[in-house]
């Protein structure tokens, strides 16, 4: 099975390409032969590519520069990701296209399902619930997995940060009163692979739509720095004391959801896939960056 994958660096491309297994060939599509931005680069280089399944990976993450600069947003995580949907289509290969929970405006008092109105609260939600619709529209059998609180090994993410920050401070301020469910970007590329799998293999058993992809429980900002630093200490790594701030404490350019849970039923019942427990996984990777030569970088 060959799989296109949108993005060379991310996350959630770096841990699909480590996570890929025998018989599984991972082409990574990026700039310069694929650039979201570019429309015309988009066709051609998934044609070359020859995919058996398109999995549209890349992403503008920046919540914050999204409020400022809407037009590379909308551009990057709307009109792109459509673009190669359509480019899957015309192929004739299944897409899944990677979303988030901010989609949802966080007002919701348990975890959001499928169904639930979305309503984003800025830029970057906005533009990627734009990105889920122009996807449905290119092509409406294609598979929409919607996560949040995305760390790995990889990048840049909030678990990097704690460990890079409790190197040289003794006590952080993390906000913990929003809810969500961190999910390791490892055990994403494990769902991702497998729904792949069964979509080339068995495609008149590979349900369509939206379907929320999360690590298992749930937790604050700071409850997750808190495992972070646990694991870490248990590893022999830089750990720090948690100050659980409020959202008003902390002031963002753009707003959050107060609640991000997902509830990830649908997915189970249609894949038999359920993501581990968010804590197990916190601690698999922490204990992997810490004994890294370089762990934060």
């Amino acid at each position: 099975m060959r799989i296109a994958v949108t993005g060379k660096t991310g996350q959630v491309v770096t841990s699909i390409i480590e996570r890929a297994g025998a018989g599984v060939e991972i082409i990574a599509l990026g700039r310069p032969e694929l650039d979201l931005g570019d429309l015309a680069s988009i066709a051609p280089a998934m044609a070359a590519a020859r995919p058996d399944v398109v999995v549209s990976a890349a992403a503008y993450t920046a919540v914050d520069r999204a409020e400022s600069e809407a037009e590379a947003a909308f551009a990057v995580n709307a009109t792109g990701p459509g673009a190669v949907a359509a480019a899957a289509r015309a192929l004739g290969v299944p897409v899944i296209h990677i979303s988030t929970d901010y989609v949802f405006d966080g007002t919701k008092t348990a975890p959001y399902v499928e169904s639930d109105p979305v309503a984003p609260l800025g830029v970057y939600g906005r533009s990627k619930l734009a990105g889920e619709q122009a996807v449905i529209a290119a092509d409406p059998d294609a598979v929409i997995l919607r996560t949040a609180w995305v760390y790995s090994p990889f990048g840049a993410n909030f678990v990097k940060t704690m460990l890079r920050l409790a190197q040289s401070r003794e006590e952080l301020g993390v906000v913990a009163d929003q809810i969500g469910s961190p999910t390791s970007a490892l055990d994403i590329a494990d769902t991702v692979l497998a729904v792949a799998d069964r979509l080339h293999r068995a495609p008149d058993q590979a349900p369509r739509g939206i379907f929320h992809m999360t690590g298992k429980g749930e937790g604050s900002w700071a409850d997750l720095a808190e495992a972070v630093f646990a694991a870490s200490a248990a590893a022999g790594g830089p750990s720090a004391r948690v100050r659980r701030i409020a959202t008003a404490d902390y002031p963002t350019p753009a707003a959050r959801p107060a609640n991000s849970r997902l509830c990830g039923d649908r997915l189970a019942e249609a894949y038999g896939l359920r993501l581990p427990a968010w804590r197990d996984a916190v601690q698999t990777t922490v204990a992997r960056l810490v004994t890294q030569k370089d762990p934060v970088a």
